[in-house]
Parts: structure tokens; C-alpha cells; sequence
């Protein structure tokens, strides 16, 4: 009875992947197929959603949508710029602020594309201070023009950000933050223990604004042929409807994005259209088959946690940093004879002690096998996301990439007073050692917990110190000095040695060539991808050995020879979770 159950259920679930998953799949595939590009193209970029730095890891997210991230608009450019069908790039700018990262990333693409003589036109339907404005005009100004809609403003003033602290309302209903910080500037926890800016997180997010602020301004006179100094003052004088900021030599041009759109394809040349960017994109990515020396591309963007994909979210669209994917991808890499380097392209905020340093272990592994490795660090390479490129051969950073964040904190919320008065009781039983049961979230740590804790927590924070001491070749007193959890832009982290070289990912696919001894054309070859379309199906219906078994025979008996295709191709793909959670409290490099 039990193997007929067991049958029974693989035949149903096969019969809804068959009905369900298969055309799901077909039509995923129809939607993302490549679409013809005209003989005189202007790219068509739209900006005014938000990017990821890399590639979605799961195709279930997008539903057959055309999605971008930073990463392939930059190497889409980078193509583009010798595609004989490319004749511009017209880009659709956001009313907000961009991830000041990704700013500086596809100002330097954009650089390099108008670096080969091809026009770029940017059109804003206003800059509102939301965000990082200035680090959108500051992409909108690399452009040969920058157009504003008549009637819109233009208020890139400034940069401004809001934390909401929540001691006086723990302590009105008894919540208990028992946290430890190492150190003082490690402040993610902060509105837990504090109802407003302490002087160190007050000076600490004060510097690294103002560094991205100046940057952006810096970059923005350059491009304009301004005087930064003139033009941060005529900035802050704002705001200004579009025509007055024309005026002021902010923008050139003021018009509907109709106008814009005439304008580059007169430019651009008879007969010129405008494409999707998604669309080239999509006919542009190339394989890596091939022969002969590469470097190698790794991705790693996201929170950093234990385990592979299989443990995460089914539809869900965040990005996640799996170390057991990451690191065998750079070992991959290692293993590969055609490989003379690697790039990691790290974009992080930080994440768990332990799946860092696993990811670490192969970075090491790289060098041991004499195949240098570079860190292209995106909008964060900050705590975990630094631990993991403390070691590299060489650290690339955009001059506001958020880094450093050399600390850790842990604890938990103590919610047992709280809930008693709602008439809700925590009670807890438990057996072995004094540590046991520690993170309840009834009370605090006692005395003696909180020894321990401290010592862990002193542990990994020694660990962190003394890997960057090593990697970067300074005494631990220094790394002491610089750390404490202080989080510094990429344009800060150069001045400290925390960082090599300031730029974008194709700088550092310079400098690992450099290292290799690469010269001329190299290909990159990218390790690691992202789980296929036939995986993520598989998980949302739960499928095991036996489901995937009763598909097949399902296809067989259909006699069809194309899906007996796809059921060869399913049983080769892993199934299930996989890998651990990180649990809650623990040290983190949050």
C-alpha cells in the first residue's frame, strides 16, 4: 500500500508539472527569446526601476517579465560599443535617487560607450530628493545631453536620510534589547538600545554621506566641464523648474521624452529606431564556449548565508548570497585549465560569520593555485561582504561603494514582560548546560550568558580583525583603528588601504588580467548560475525522486520524444532543501 501511495502521488505530481509546469516553461522560453535588432538601433534604457547589481537567481520571479540588472546593462554597453547595429543610447533617468553604486557603475559604462563616438541622451521627468538624487544627475549629466520635462523640477539639493528609533517605545511595553556591539560604530542595532544618534553613529553615517554627496558632485562638474565648488553651490540653491535649470547650465535641453527620443534617432541616422535595452540585452549575451586563456566571473550579491538556492525562496525576487554556490563556483573556476583569473563580483551587506568564511576559504584556494583573483566590489562589499574579499589578490571599489563595516554585533529582544501583559506566558524547560536555552526570547541573558555570548562575539570580531591584517597586509592594530564596525565608501577605503584601485567591473577585469599576464582579447567565462526554470518548477511542486520517475514514464507512455527530453533533463536536477537557516539570535555582520 504504501509503494502504491508513493506511485499514486509521483504520477499526480508529474501530471502537474506536465500540465502545469511544462507550458509555464514554454511560454517563460517564448517570452524570453532573443527579438530582432534593426540594422540602426538607439538603445531604449529605462532606469525607473529599481536593479539588481547582478542577474535574478530565480527565473520564477520574473515570470517570463524582461528584467535588467547593473551588471548585464554594463556588459551589454561594453558590447555595444562596437556593434556596427548600435548607432546611441537614450536613457530614461528615475524621479529618485539611484543606489549611488550602481550610479557610478553605469556612469563609467556610459563613459566608455560615448568613448567610441556614439551618442547618449538622458531624459528626467524630474529629480525629487528621495534618496541619493545627486548620484542620479550625476549619471544624467555623463550623458552628451541631459533633457528635463517642461514642468518638472529639479531638486537634487542635497542628500538626507531618516532612522526610526524604537527605545521609548520598548521601554513603554517592556521589550528588553540585550545586544553587544563590536564596536561603537556597528550601529544596525542601534535604534533597538537608543531614541536618537549616538556620537559615533551620528559621525559615522555623517562621513560616509557626505563622501557619496561630493563624489557625485565631483563627478557631475567633470562631466559638465563645471567648477565643482560653483556647481555645488548653484546645487543647493535649489530647487529649480526645468527651464530655470537650463538656464543655469544644469541641463541642456527641456522637452517631452517624444523630443528626446526624435533627437537621438536624428543623430543616430536615417532609418534609426529605438530598441528595448532589455531586448539587445538579450541578443547580446554570448556564450562561454570557447577555447583558450579566460578569466573567470563569479556573482555573489545578497545577504551571506549557509547552504545553496534549494533552502530559499521559491518565487520570491531578493538576492541571496549561498555559500555553498559561491564557493564551489570559485573552486569550479580553480579546477578549470583554461582559467588564468578570476573576478568575484561582490555586492553585499554583510551576513553570516560561518558561510563567509567558507566563501573565503576558496578565494584563498585561488591564490594558492596560482590563479589570482580581483574583488569587483557593486553598491556594498560592507562586513561579511568584506570578510569575503579581505584575502583577494586585489579589491576594486566604486568610489561610493559602502565597505568596511569590519565588526559584528548579536543578541536578541527580550519579550517576556511584554507579552505577560497581554495575558500571554513564556515559560521554558530545558536540560544540559547553563548556555542551554539562552536565546529565549522570555528574558535576558543572565550573568553568566552573557559572559559566554561576549566571548563569542569577541571571538569572531578577533577572527574578522585578523583576516584583513593578513589579507591586506596590515598590523592588527592598525585594522583595530579602522574597524569597530565604521562603515567607509570605496573613495574613503582607498585612502585607509582598504581597497586597491577605484572603478567598475571592467577595471578590475584589468587588473586581474594584469595580474594573469593576460594581454589582448581575453573571454570571460562565467562560473555559476543562476538555478533554471526547470529547477524552480520543480520546487514549487515539490517534487522528489519518485514524482520526477512517474513524469517520465508519464512522457514514455505519451510517446512523445520532446517531453521525453525535458523528463531526462528533470532527473538530472538536485531537488529539495538544502543546507542550513541561520538562526536568530547569532553574531551578524549586519
Amino acid at each position: 500500500m504504501k509503494q502504491f501511495l508513493l506511485t499514486m502521488a509521483g504520477v499526480v505530481a508529474g501530471l502537474m508539472i506536465f500540465f502545469v509546469g511544462l507550458p509555464l516553461m514554454l511560454i517563460l522560453s517564448a517570452l524570453s527569446a532573443p527579438r530582432p535588432v534593426a540594422a540602426a538601433s538607439v538603445l531604449d534604457l529605462d532606469l525607473r526601476k529599481s536593479l539588481n547589481d547582478q542577474d535574478a537567481q530565480n527565473p520564477l520571479a520574473l515570470l517570463g517579465r524582461r528584467s535588467l540588472s547593473t551588471m548585464s546593462i554594463v556588459e551589454s554597453l561594453h558590447r555595444a560599443e562596437t556593434d556596427p547595429h548600435v548607432k546611441g543610447l537614450l536613457i530614461r533617468l528615475p524621479e529618485g535617487g539611484l543606489a549611488p553604486g550602481e550610479a557610478d557603475e553605469l556612469r563609467l559604462a556610459v563613459k566608455h560607450f560615448r568613448a567610441s563616438g556614439k551618442p547618449v541622451f538622458a531624459h528626467s521627468q524630474g529629480l525629487y530628493p528621495s534618496g541619493a538624487v545627486t548620484s542620479t544627475y550625476m549619471l544624467g549629466a555623463s550623458a552628451d545631453q541631459l533633457w528635463m520635462q517642461p514642468g518638472s523640477s529639479f531638486e537634487a539639493v542635497g542628500l538626507a536620510s531618516e532612522e526610526m528609533f524604537f527605545k521609548r517605545l520598548f521601554d513603554k511595553y517592556g521589550v528588553k534589547a540585550d545586544y553587544q556591539q563590536r564596536y561603537e560604530y556597528k550601529t544596525a542595532v542601534n535604534p533597538y538600545l537608543y531614541d536618537d544618534f549616538t556620537a559615533a553613529h551620528r559621525e559615522s553615517q555623517l562621513s560616509w554621506m557626505g563622501s557619496i554627496y561630493q563624489s557625485a558632485v565631483r563627478r557631475a562638474a567633470l562631466d559638465r566641464r563645471q567648477n565643482p565648488a560653483a556647481l555645488q553651490k548653484i546645487l543647493e540653491a535649489g530647487p529649480y523648474p526645468a527651464d530655470q535649470a537650463r538656464r543655469l547650465g544644469l541641463i541642456d535641453q527641456v522637452g517631452q521624452v517624444k523630443d528626446a527620443e526624435t533627437a537621438i534617432l536624428a543623430k543616430a541616422g536615417k532609418g534609426a529606431k529605438l530598441v528595448d535595452f532589455a531586448d539587445y540585452a538579450s541578443n547580446a549575451r554570448r556564450s562561454d564556449d570557447g577555447s583558450g586563456s579566460a578569466i573567470a566571473v563569479v556573482y555573489g550579491e545578497g545577504d551571506i548565508v549557509t547552504g545553496d538556492s534549494g533552502s530559499g525562496s521559491v518565487v520570491g525576487s531578493g538576492q541571496t548570497m549561498y555559500s555553498d554556490e559561491v564557493s564551489k563556483a570559485i573552486y569550479d573556476a580553480i579546477d578549470d585549465s583554461d582559467v588564468k583569473a578570476i573576478v568575484f563580483r561582490v555586492s553585499s551587506p554583510g551576513g553570516a560569520d560561518t558561510a563567509s568564511e567558507q566563501i573565503l576559504a576558496a578565494v584563498r584556494a585561488a591564490k594558492a593555485a596560482g590563479k589570482p583573483i580581483v574583488v569587483s566590489m557593486g553598491e556594498y562589499g560592507a562586513s561579511g561582504g568584506y570578510w569575503i574579499s579581505s584575502e583577494a589578490s586585489a579589491i576594486v571599489a566604486e568610489p561610493t561603494t559602502l565597505t568596511g563595516s569590519i565588526g559584528v554585533y548579536g543578541g536578541k529582544l527580550a519579550l517576556g514582560q511584554t507579552l505577560a501583559r497581554f495575558g500571554i506566558d513564556l515559560r521554558q524547560l530545558k536540560v544540559g548546560g547553563a548556555y542551554a536555552g539562552s536565546y529565549s526570547t522570555g528574558a535576558e541573558f543572565t550573568p553568566e550568558q552573557k559572559a559566554a555570548f561576549s566571548k563569542s562575539i569577541d571571538l569572531v570580531y578577533d577572527g574578522f580583525i585578523q583576516r584583513v591584517a593578513d589579507g591586506r597586509k596590515m598590523t592588527p592594530d592598525r585594522v583595530r583603528q579602522i574597524a569597530k564596525g565604521r562603515v567607509w565608501t570605496g573613495e574613503q577605503a582607498y585612502g585607509l588601504g582598504l581597497v586597491d584601485q577605484l572603478g567598475g567591473f571592467y577595471e578590475a577585469v584589468s587588473k586581474a588580467k594584469s595580474l594573469a599576464g593576460l594581454t589582448g582579447e581575453v573571454r570571460l567565462k562565467r562560473m555559476g548560475s543562476p538555478r533554471s526554470a526547470l529547477e524552480a518548477l520543480s520546487r514549487v511542486f515539490s517534487a522528489d525522486a519518485a514524482s520526477l520517475k512517474g513524469l517520465a514514464d508519464l512522457g514514455r507512455v505519451l510517446a512523445d520524444p520532446k517531453v521525453q527530453g525535458v523528463m531526462d533533463q528533470a532527473r538530472a536536477v538536485s531537488l529539495g532543501p538544502q543546507g542550513g537557516d541561520v538562526l536568530a539570535p547569532v553574531p551578524s555582520w549586519r
